[in-house]
């Protein structure tokens, strides 16, 4: 028996209603989970849903008359970034202007108010060991009688080394619980006793009530402490403006309670923020209490185990170490013991306190000083008016393919519209996932993207409708021709999508802000056509092919062979041998 002539494998249909179940159950399952994530919709960007957009200019610090460089510049835009994504802020768009200028868009939907005080804290990061701490209002001029003292000192003997049981003049309830900004804890940062404006040191005898001489804030600065008013904003922007980092300083922060305000004379600085290595907010696991937790560079924890030795054998309030930030006191924890590495500061905090402190220990040291310059907010209704362009350009677009498909492919169009139908089911499902997975949120460039995808899904079927229709022109029925049409438009389909990934990935890495959106659309787009033309549009198309309809070469079915020009078809047949010799028809 003759073995069976090699020839071209036709591809065989399989199973298409596994493929249509499957692309049924992903559908579902997304849908599912958007409607349980409670995100229903696609978070959109600043320029679609409204938001900040703040102008830094940047300034040289005193003394560093060539700061303002790229690099500095560079730098500032990625400490500035992560500190405001350290927030949870998504879409953050930050990049340099020109050569002072740094442009931040905060979109609305994220914690704006509290991403907008960070971006504008942009001043290096300093720890000042403290000289005096007293309660933020001026200082009232001592006009009463030499008794006060004698009563201060009584208040003196009573206290003891818990803070028990002891008054201020300004306040009526024991203040056995410490106002410094932070306590550091576990054998290093201790509760501190209660600091006043009055607090003077004071040697083991009680012998002296005056101030001591080795006093290191001189008298203009003490002075200036005095008149320092920390309720006025204002004030408080002023209060140490252009001290370097090795002079003495004044400074502001608030009070345990986050509602009243405290005045510090600091000393120089002995740490800054680049000493920092990481830090952290934590549950502490013993008190359930938030705690933040700083690990220090090689440098910086020797430079800072020689801070706390020193500070270790001070009295309160210059037990403390003062964290600054922008010429602001964001905490104050007191020291008793030596530290070197590691460090828990720990205190009045709750949780968005503790990782507000956490940021600024691990984002806070910048190049350069920076300022508002402007500040332009969109409004809602600006974006919704964008929004609303962008999807009438899209419903036009889809039209015009629709119109397309429909007057040229006829029956094949219902299939196509089919498969577009799923994958824009498909794209807005997971781009609204992603909203609270990965803080994408949807911007007018992105938009653009996927009206760009339309076409490019299109053109995917078209591809596979003309190998199928060029396999009818050759005279083949419908199935075979599905079959045998598949394998060539796949090839084509793969290459046409992994050129268009490509270029949207390359944008992706190259480019910045909202351009990535464009990018990042069309890229998921790509990857979904590649999805919906192999488990929706191949098998459907396979189902149809054993309808009537489609089958018979209906005239509206867009298979009609006569209007494509079919040749006959192609049948085998047995070849019959010719007759032997001539055939004369008169002979009988």
């Amino acid at each position: 028996m003759a073995a069976p002539k090699k020839g071209r494998r036709q591809s065989a249909p399989g199973k298409p209603g596994r493929s249509l179940v499957f692309i049924l159950i992903a559908l579902v399952a997304l849908t599912g989970g958007m409607f349980l994530s409670g995100h229903t919709t696609p978070r959109l960007g600043i320029d679609l849903a409204g938001g900040t957009s703040i102008t830094l200019e940047a300034k040289n610090e005193p003394g560093q008359k060539n700061a303002i460089n790229p690099a500095n510049m560079n730098t500032a835009v990625d400490i500035i970034n992560n500190r405001v994504n350290g927030l949870g802020v998504s879409e953050a768009e930050v990049q340099t202007q020109g050569d002072k200028n740094i442009i931040v868009n905060i979109p609305k939907g994220s914690n704006e108010k509290q991403a907008r005080e960070q971006v504008g804290t942009t001043a290096q990061l300093y720890f000042r060991p403290v000289i005096t701490q007293a309660p933020g209002q001026p200082t009232p001029e001592p006009s009463t009688s030499p008794s006060s003292g004698t009563d201060k000192e009584k208040d003196k003997d009573k206290a003891t080394d818990k803070a028990t049981d002891k008054a201020t003049d300004k306040a009526g309830s024991p203040s056995s619980t410490p106002t410094s900004q932070g306590r550091a804890v576990s054998e290093a940062l201790k509760a501190d006793p209660t600091p006043s404006a009055s607090d003077k040191a004071k040697d083991k005898g009680g012998k002296k009530d005056e101030t001591p001489k080795p006093d290191p804030a001189t008298a203009k600065l003490q002075e200036q402490f005095t008149k320092l008013d920390c309720t006025d904003k204002k004030a408080r922007a002023e209060a140490g403006r252009g001290i370097k980092p090795s002079d003495p300083t004044i400074a502001c922060g608030k009070s345990p309670d986050g509602k009243t305000w405290d005045k510090f004379i600091l000393a120089p600085a002995e740490l800054n923020g680049k000493d920092v290595d990481d830090a952290k907010a934590a549950i502490r696991q013993e008190t359930g209490a938030w705690v933040v937790n700083m690990e220090f560079t090689k440098g910086g924890s020797k430079k800072f185990s020689q801070t706390t030795s020193k500070l270790s054998q001070q009295q309160p309030p210059q037990n403390q170490f003062a964290i600054v930030l922008d010429g602001e006191v964001a905490s104050a924890p007191s020291v008793n013991t030596t530290l070197s590495a590691n460090a828990e500061i720990s205190g009045n905090f709750n949780q968005e306190s503790a990782k507000d402190l956490a940021n600024i220990l691990s984002y806070g040291a910048l190049p350069l000083t920076f300022h508002e310059q402007s500040v332009t907010t969109v409004s809602p209704a600006l974006g919704g008016e964008q929004l609303k362009a962008g999807l009438i350009a899209g419903a036009i677009g889809l039209a015009l393919v629709i119109i397309y498909l429909v007057a040229y492919y006829r029956g094949l169009s219902l299939i196509a519209i089919a498969s577009l139908l799923v994958s824009a089911a498909l794209t807005y499902t997971i781009m609204t996932l992603l909203g609270p997975t990965i803080k994408f949120a949807l911007n007018l460039p992105a938009v653009c993207g996927a009206i760009v995808a339309i076409g490019i899904t299109a053109d995917s079927f078209i591809v596979f409708f003309e190998r199928v229709r060029d396999e009818i022109r050759e005279g083949r029925t419908l199935r075979p021709a599905v079959e045998r049409g598949w394998p060539r438009a796949r090839r084509t389909i793969l290459v046409s999508d992994f050129v268009s990934f490509l270029a949207a990935a390359v944008l992706f890495v190259v480019t910045v802000g909202k351009v990535q959106g464009f990018a990042f659309t069309l890229g998921l787009t790509t990857l979904l056509d590649v999805v919906v033309v192999f488990f929706f549009t191949k098998p459907l198309m396979t189902l149809m092919a054993r309808k009537k309809f489609f089958a018979s070469g209906h005239k509206w079915s867009g298979l009609d062979p006569e209007r494509l020009g079919a040749k006959p078809p192609l049948r085998r047949s047995r070849r019959t041998a010719p007759p032997a010799g001539p055939v004369d028809p008169k002979e009988a």
